[in-house]
């Protein structure tokens, strides 16, 4: 059967991923710093594998353990990130630093780790952010590092794409996940006090075309179709699944 490895695959949209392609028959190996509960995904099935994504040995080490209980690597998938909301004069070192090593610095390690492992015909998958297509306030750290994302996406679809990897990233709007919410009732985040569904309701309402925001799962199925044989022709893509916010 087909192997992938997700980051950051314990909880949220990671975890959504994980189930779609667990009972899609895929070999499934989650890479989080915690493990996921059981009310997330199947630990009968699920492999867990404890990383931490700042660290580029980890990446390689979970890149071998997935060859080692499949005896292949056909897709890898970098979603584990972290959002938080701060305005420009109160970003210190350490907070950007934190920033990019886990939305940026990570992806990279992922994508060099499974390029040294993959076999002709796979695929890496980065899980971006409609925030690496356009800017917001009070949002710089962040979607400095999810423009990287998209920009790194495409230079390795280039540079991987003679090797028979496709590289894709998946740019989601708002999608009602634990760590999403927490960071959105932060004092400098959009909502600026206000409960977080009652922003919520009025930027689904302002913004999207379909009038209702993405789910975990809907992202999840972007990322299965683009590991599959049906996207064999698509690599160096930013796709966005928000709903309409942003037509391209």
């Amino acid at each position: 059967m087909p192997s992938v490895v997700i980051t950051g695959g314990s909880r949220g949209i990671g975890a959504d991923i994980a189930r779609l392609f667990d009972s899609g028959g895929w070999s499934v190996v989650v890479g989080a710093r915690s493990r996921p509960s059981s009310a997330y995904v199947n630990a009968a099935s699920v492999l867990f594998f404890p990383m931490d994504v700042t660290r580029k040995e980890d990446h390689e080490r979970i890149c071998d353990f997935a060859i080692e209980r499949a005896g292949r690597l056909d897709c890898y998938i970098n979603c584990a990130g972290r959002s938080e909301w701060k305005s420009l004069e109160v970003i210190d070192e350490t907070f950007l630093e934190d920033m990019l090593d886990v939305n940026l610095k990570g992806v990279l390690w992922g994508c060099r780790a499974a390029a040294e492992r993959l076999q002709s015909d796979s695929s890496i998958i980065n899980i971006s952010s409609l925030a690496g297509k356009r800017g917001s306030a009070n949002n710089a750290a962040y979607c400095m590092a999810k423009f990287g994302v998209n920009g790194l996406t495409q230079s390795l679809a280039k540079e991987l794409g003679p090797k028979g990897i496709r590289v894709n990233a998946v740019c989601p709007v708002y999608v009602k996940t634990p760590g999403v919410i927490s960071a959105l009732e932060r004092p400098e985040a959009p909502p600026g006090g206000e409960a977080v569904e009652d922003y919520f309701e009025k930027f689904t309402q302002a913004n999207t075309a379909l009038q209702r925001l993405p789910t975990g799962s809907e992202v999840a199925s972007a990322c299965l179709f683009l590991a599959s044989e049906a996207a064999s022709a698509i690599t160096g893509q930013c796709i966005n699944v928000d709903c309409g916010v942003l037509p391209q």
